[in-house]
């Protein structure tokens, strides 16, 4: 599933020119817990430059009333105007 906007769901802090036109692809599929909890693996997390604490927005793309595509991106490689929005409820979470 390539998605729309295919920018937000690949893009990489060491390289801005990132998009799904240069590289999309599967990297790993994934199972979700009774909790609704599901693991990056490992290999996945240090190519993406996650770490332990790191918050990650969830995305999604609409297809005629659902939700089609998902895609993880770090907070911090979020545009001024999205982590405006994102970043009280971030905030807001973390002191909960």
């Amino acid at each position: 599933m390539t998605p729309g906007k295919g920018e937000a769901a690949t893009k990489h802090p060491k390289d801005p020119s990132c998009s799904c036109n240069s590289g999309c692809r599967v990297e790993a599929v994934l199972s979700v817990d009774e909790r609704g909890q599901m693991v990056l693996p490992k290999d996945v997390r240090e190519k993406a430059g996650i770490k332990t604490g790191d918050k990650l927005a969830l995305i999604s793309w609409e297809r005629d009333g659902s939700i089609c595509c998902l895609a993880l991106l770090k907070v911090e490689n979020l545009s001024g105007m999205v982590k405006d929005v994102i970043g009280p409820l971030m905030d807001v979470q973390g002191n909960a």
